[in-house]
């Protein structure tokens, strides 16, 4: 494999820095997925704090594995969608309504403001907004139980 035109490392503060081939330091990196629910560990940007794009990683897996650790503990702590895996009950089919649900982070709660907060994604999958801006995605509304299922359509 070749050698990368950059390094990343972490400063005193535990933020990412983008070091260039030229030895510009950019402080306070993001890796930002272009595809984050259908092709995750492809087409990841490294963004500059003012969001300008420093490099394109094709894919995670192509990186040196020291290299592809920073990236993917950055993108955790930055990334949280819990995947909706039951729907345990909704307070009423009428919106605002409270969703109980099961997820692969564990069961929680939260409030449905409208079905606009439902979005559609490709194949099966749905993003599912709640009230505080936290996203939960429904990988395949197909493969849910029976009773999830039948809870969901209501809102679609």
């Amino acid at each position: 494999m070749s050698t990368l035109p950059f390094e990343l490392q972490r400063n005193a503060h535990g933020r990412l820095v983008f070091v260039a081939e030229d030895g510009t330091r950019h402080e306070g990196v993001a890796p930002v997925r272009a595809f984050p629910v259908s092709r995750p560990q492809q087409g990841i940007a490294l963004v500059s704090a003012e969001g300008r794009e420093l490099a394109w990683l094709e894919r995670l897996e192509d990186l040196p594995p020291a290299l592809r650790e920073l990236v993917e503990a950055e993108l955790a702590g930055r990334e949280f969608m819990p995947e909706i895996q039951r729907i345990v009950a909704v307070s009423t089919y009428a919106t605002p309504s409270t969703w109980r649900v099961e997820t692969d982070r564990g069961p929680t709660e939260f409030v449905l403001r409208g079905e606009e907060d439902i979005r559609r994604l490709p194949g099966h999958a749905l993003l599912v907004s709640d009230s505080h801006g936290i996203h939960y995605l429904i990988r395949d509304a197909a493969r849910l139980d029976r009773a999830s299922r039948h809870l969901l359509d209501r809102f679609l």
